[in-house]
């Protein structure tokens, strides 16, 4: 996950205004947070018992998951009106949000996580509302990030601009899994809640499975961890098996793979985040 300014692209639709914000939360006096900081405090108040991994996602179906909206988890509302893009998305970025891989799968956990990430991303950032179009917490809850980013999934047309991944803002759609995924994998409600999700958004913008990629494709960082970046061609698979579709290839990117190779990262570089102090 990075913080990229969110990408402004042309012909770009205005979503309906938003209703009046509450206060926004403090920010330290240093005005800055760091990484596992903003997402560590405000998961204080996720204090109710775990709950076993098999209880917490849906089998995916032709409807697609159950996603559960801004209103359900208590968003605020966006600090100015969403833009909404005349165009779909080309891809899906996967990002991990590096924080603690927590044994509480409960909705409770699920709930204070997205509202960590918008305290984080609106109060510290600067930005109008939650970055990523969705948020997968490691119960396999599936949340809507950005406001409208579920309503636009549902026509299958048009796509909420983000700020997820520089570049990818108005191409793509940002997803966030709940954990760090450097040296261990997601559990598996988690990473089938990911797939289901996936296989929803291609099937509804007509987008391949092999059109799935990781957040380090795009921008220098080490997002969505090894561990799940390495899950990938397994992430492709299973939502090309979901959809009932033959895997192929991605398109190659002779660009993109010259600076790679010439300078051993991707040209975007951006440092980890999620501070101390929103979440445990």
């Amino acid at each position: 996950m990075t913080l990229p300014a969110p990408h402004h692209a042309s012909a770009p639709v205005p979503a309906p205004a938003p209703a009046p914000a509450p206060g926004p939360a403090s920010v330290p006096a240093s005005g800055r947070y760091t990484r596992r900081s903003v997402l560590t405090g405000a998961f204080a108040l996720a204090t109710a018992a775990a709950l076993p991994v098999a209880g917490a996602g849906r089998a995916y179906a032709a409807a697609g998951p159950n996603i559960i909206g801004c209103a359900a988890w208590g968003a605020r509302a966006a600090s100015e009106p969403v833009v909404v893009l005349a165009n779909g998305p080309e891809r899906i970025v996967v990002h991990h949000t590096a924080t603690a891989n927590v044994t509480d799968y409960s909705k409770q956990r699920a709930f204070a996580l997205a509202k960590a990430i918008q305290t984080y991303h609106m109060d510290a950032q600067g930005w109008i509302d939650t970055g990523q179009h969705f948020t997968i917490s490691r119960g396999a809850f599936v949340m809507e990030g950005r406001h409208h980013s579920l309503a636009e999934l549902n026509t299958g047309r048009r796509q909420v601009r983000a700020a997820h991944c520089v570049g990818q803002n108005t191409v793509s759609i940002g997803i966030e899994n709940e954990g760090t995924y450097t040296s261990q994998t997601p559990p598996a409600a988690q990473f089938a809640a990911l797939a289901d999700l996936c296989a929803h958004i291609c099937s509804q913008y007509g987008l391949p499975a092999s059109e799935i990629y990781g957040h380090r494709d795009f921008n220098a960082t080490s997002c969505p961890g090894d561990r799940l970046y390495a899950m990938l061609p397994t992430l492709r698979r299973d939502v090309a098996t979901r959809l009932g579709t033959t895997l192929s290839e991605p398109e190659e990117d002779p660009v993109g793979d010259l600076v790679r190779q010439a300078t051993g990262r991707p040209a975007a570089l951006f440092g980890e985040y999620l501070p101390a102090g929103l979440l445990p």
